[in-house]
């Protein structure tokens, strides 16, 4: 049985925001794999849709049986098992779970693009992606997420959040 490497991108902002990335984390844990790395959790202004409640972002890293179609469609359920309703685009929401990497798998299918399309242009995603896996070089950009990250063009501010540190 083969295992993928999946890094997840996790955000939320409605609710209480820290028990949504734990309530995110223990589903993910027990419908799709085990969390090899879990990055810290930052606290970042909306990104798009600006006139909402900040969010809380971090990134994991699982190992998993599944394939990346397989892993969209459980993360999708976990979604919506934490009432996140697809309403608006970037709009505010309980729980967002976005499939950055896939292995160094490049994937375009009609509902799934890996690499994640927008990592290199968003802070919130680079800070936690590079903590967790500084030296995994994007499969497209052939650049590591440090270098990502160092050459971002986004100046959103990303704050580590001590308070939410060694979540399960």
């Amino acid at each position: 049985m083969k295992i993928n490497q999946v890094y997840l991108g996790l955000g939320s902002n409605l609710g209480d925001r820290q028990e949504n990335l734990e309530l995110a984390c223990t589903r993910i844990f027990k419908t799709i794999g085990a969390t090899v790395a879990q990055s810290s959790i930052y606290e970042t202004a909306a990104w798009g849709l600006k006139e909402q409640n900040d969010f809380l972002n971090q990134v994991i890293c699982i190992n998993t049986e599944y394939e990346a179609v397989e892993v969209l469609t459980k993360v999708l359920a976990v979604e919506q098992s934490m009432g996140r309703i697809r309403e608006v685009k970037w709009g505010a929401r309980t729980i967002d779970i976005d499939i950055l990497y896939f292995n160094d798998e490049i994937i375009n299918l009609a509902h799934l693009t890996i690499p994640h399309p927008f990592i290199q242009e968003r802070r919130f995603v680079l800070t936690p992606l590079a903590e967790v896996a500084p030296d995994f070089v994007h499969p497209q950009l052939q650049q590591t997420n440090a270098t990502l990250l160092a050459n971002c063009a986004d100046t959103s501010e990303v704050i580590k959040n001590n308070s939410y540190d060694n979540l399960p």
